[in-house]
């Protein structure tokens, strides 16, 4: 794993909430553009690639990476609960039943704490994750940032 992925790295800058500005994306293995485009600006984790990148420029690379609108996924997602790795490399999809399915990909931002919202956004940062299954369910999940570690 490339060392900008680790606890002082990008990702675990986001994760720790110290990228407000910027999106995450995991992008499965099997998922990958044909040309390795992505690959070759993200960080290799277990099972496929992880991109932080900000927002805008992110929300483009996953267009790009996808075919989807960012924000018209993460819409579409968060209509249904499902469980999202803390470390956005993977899920338990919904749909599952028991049974195994993959997570293709996953885009995700964080939201800075913010008391007068109340609930989980008083208690500190909160990450939004939205992942799509192999099986073309969409899910979302969101934590307190450290909370999930």
């Amino acid at each position: 794993m490339d060392d900008s992925t680790g606890e002082n790295g990008r990702l675990g800058a986001f994760l720790a909430g110290d990228r407000l500005d910027d999106v995450a994306i995991f992008l499965a293995d099997d998922y990958l553009d044909a040309e390795g485009r992505l690959a070759e600006i993200g960080d290799e984790v277990d099972g496929g690639v992880v991109l932080v990148v900000p927002g805008e420029k992110g929300r483009r690379a996953f267009s790009s990476g996808t075919g989807m609108d960012a924000m018209e996924f993460a819409q579409t997602a968060m209509q249904t609960d499902g469980e999202i790795s803390p470390r956005l490399d993977g899920g338990v999809c919904p749909a599952a039943d028991g049974g195994t399915h993959d997570v293709e990909f996953i885009f995700a931002f964080a939201e800075e704490e913010n008391e007068g919202v109340g609930g989980l956004y008083a208690e500190g940062d909160v990450v939004h994750a939205y992942a799509h299954c192999g099986c073309g369910t969409s899910y979302s999940h969101k934590w307190v940032v450290d909370s999930r570690r």
